[in-house]
């Protein structure tokens, strides 16, 4: 299977090192199926898994499943996560969330996954065959990996995204259900926005109150972007047992967050500039610094998720997760000091 992504890679990135980039809307069917399956609810999830995870693997002790970003490229994703040469006891997982062009320009089953360019990213369900979340996908893979059979000293799991993938992290840590067997850390890197668990958003002189476009914006605090309502069936289910307790849970969990310190530009191309992103800041760098000090307003001394911001970096993927920060957070057993 890895001489297969390294081929992959060569072919995808014969001008040189590849970068897990994203192209926007209007980007093509994916370049690469990645070529494991996991079965799921009736369907299959294409998945990259590093090792032969239908055998015992007693050496592993860590698991890092990487989320691709808008494009779908899970190939990339995954050939950079192993370009960072992860430790031995490491599986590295990669799933990846197709669309029907991806489908029909690789002739795949019908028994494969897909959704909406926009609705995988979201927690909707898929358009077929089945109407599953990519957050089912999550716990599915995490239902794998807590196979005892499997993995009998397997002790951490680090789910880690960066740009849309970092945006899927931090929605599925505020509202996935994880954690049932093995401790789960989720690397939030560089997303777009946040799904706030408040109406407050941040104010040009650095405090925080109500939103001054609420009126002309309605969908600010509105899933994606919080959780006053649109909430699709998964979020709806864990929504159940109240905003303030997916709260308190959020707050306890293992959430480290990521970002280059030269991520500014609040013109990218791929920044969310719509009212509701634009409520949360002018830049991804920014709107990472707004949501934390709300989380440590709202919560206090209860808030201990750390920020690592890496100096002299944009948005760029492999050198976040690269950077020695990155996989101190990634491959490491605490969360980094120093860059």
């Amino acid at each position: 299977m890895r001489l297969r992504l390294v081929l992959i890679g060569l072919l995808l990135c014969a001008a040189g090192p590849a970068l897990a980039q994203e192209e926007g809307p209007a980007s093509p069917p994916v370049a690469a199926v990645v070529d494991g399956l996991l079965a799921l609810g009736g369907a299959q999830l294409p998945v990259f898994v590093s090792r032969d995870w239908t055998k015992p693997l007693p050496d592993i002790r860590r698991a890092v499943v990487v989320v691709h970003g808008y494009n779908r490229n899970a190939a990339d994703y995954a050939r950079n996560m192993m370009a960072l040469e992860p430790p031995a006891d490491t599986l590295v997982v990669a799933p990846q969330f197709l669309t029907p062009e991806d489908i029909a320009a690789h002739h795949l089953s019908d028994g494969i996954l897909r959704w909406g360019r926009e609705d995988w990213l979201n927690g909707n369900p898929a358009l077929g065959p089945v109407a599953l979340s990519a957050f089912d996908g999550f716990d599915a893979i995490f239902a794998r990996l807590t196979d005892r059979a499997s993995f009998p000293n397997l002790a951490q799991i680090v789910l880690a995204g960066f740009s849309t993938g970092g945006q899927v992290v931090q929605r599925y840590a505020a509202v996935g259900k994880g954690e049932d067997a093995i401790p789960l850390r989720y690397v939030v890197g560089s997303p777009n926005t946040y799904v706030y668990f408040g109406d407050k958003r941040p104010l040009p002189d650095g405090g925080f109150g109500p939103f001054p476009g609420a009126a002309d914006c309605p969908d600010y605090n509105r899933w994606k972007y919080g959780l006053a309502g649109g909430l699709p069936p998964y979020v709806l289910g864990a929504a159940g047992q109240g905003i303030p307790a997916l709260e308190r849970r959020y707050v306890a969990r293992d959430v480290v967050y990521l970002a280059g310190g030269d991520d500014t530009n609040p013109n990218h191309r791929l920044l969310d500039k719509s009212c509701a992103g634009a409520a949360q800041g002018p830049t991804r760098l920014a709107r990472m610094q707004a949501f934390v000090a709300d989380m440590k307003r709202r919560d206090g001394e209860a808030f201990r998720q750390p920020m690592w911001v890496i100096p002299g970096v944009a948005h760029n993927e492999a050198r976040v997760f690269g950077s020695p920060c990155g996989r101190a957070v990634l491959f490491g057993d605490t969360v980094c000091s120093k860059n």
